[in-house]
């Protein structure tokens, strides 16, 4: 890598791999942060576009081979491990989701496992990916993230397809008078009409942050955890470029404790986006008016 410093070696490994317009009006690949920021709002995280395609693609052919070869005689071991997985979800939909509905336990299946994926990158030695990148490229400057779940984007994207479905189950099964009813009958009622007029505002609002809340949460929840995970594997790694033989002695001994710990991390937020989804598809399923 091109840079010398610890502040700039940090930077590098925390930028994405921008692709947008140039001050000049052409089209290209930001170098720097300034770079991407000018660029506006129609800059390409190429990376985790990438990434998120690519793991998701893995998912599906993985899973594919494994129906396609699925026996009852038998079963191999992608078999045994694709059963495990979809057991596992479907008790943990069965136990939480209330509802009836063919779609919630092939999406909690996809998010836990794209999830788990693309967080499962983070155990990559940090500079194996950018380094690879450096050497197909041939641009020893460029950025690359290959921790799709470390970026905002991704996870907001996530997070707000999950919300779009809240919102349409939402009104499906409860109609929009029902729907609208939740956003502004409730918390506060009254069997006064005029004073229910008038607690419509103060019920928006309160019902309406709780609504926003949820994929705003759901998506910062996952991002704030992989990216504090990241940073520490990329301080970790500037141990070893500090020239101190006992210094790097002990970023080797962090390094894999900290991989094995963030092995039950990665897991961990996976489940744990998987299971807040349920939930909120859950109570939009839930009509108690």
């Amino acid at each position: 890598m091109a840079e010398t410093t610890a502040s700039g070696y940090i930077q590098h490994h925390l930028q994405n791999l921008t692709f947008g317009q140039l001050p000049d009006g052409g089209w290209g690949f930001a170098h720097s942060a300034a770079e991407a920021k000018a660029m506006g709002f129609w800059a390409f995280h190429v990376d985790t576009l990438g990434w998120s395609f690519g793991l998701g693609l893995i998912f599906i052919l993985l899973f594919r081979a494994a129906a396609k070869k699925a026996t009852s005689g038998l079963p191999g071991g992608l078999q045994n491990f694709v059963e495990v997985l979809v057991e596992f979800v479907h008790g943990s939909v069965k136990d939480s989701f209330h509802g009836r509905s063919n779609v919630i336990a092939p999406l909690a299946l996809t998010i836990f496992v794209w999830v788990f994926l693309m967080n499962a990158i983070d155990l990559v030695p940090v500079d194996w990916i950018p380094q690879l990148a450096v050497w197909i490229s041939g641009d020893h400057h460029i950025p690359f993230r290959a921790v799709s779940t470390t970026d905002p984007n991704a996870t907001l994207a996530m997070a707000f397809c999950v919300f779009a479905l809240i919102i349409f189950y939402s009104i499906k099964v409860k109609g929009l008078g029902g729907f609208l009813g939740e956003l502004t009958l409730h918390p506060f009622g009254s069997k006064n009409i005029f004073v229910q007029i008038l607690l419509i505002p103060v019920n928006f609002l309160l019902e309406f942050v709780t609504l926003i809340a949820k994929p705003i949460s759901l998506a910062l929840r996952l991002f704030g955890n992989m990216y504090a995970g990241e940073l520490v594997f990329i301080l970790i790694a500037v141990m070893f470029g500090a020239g101190l033989l006992w210094l790097s002695g002990l970023g080797i001994v962090l390094q894999w404790a900290w991989a094995v710990f963030h092995i039950l991390i990665i897991t961990l937020q996976a489940f744990i986006f998987m299971m807040l989804t349920i939930v909120y598809l859950s109570m939009a399923h839930e009509d108690n008016h």
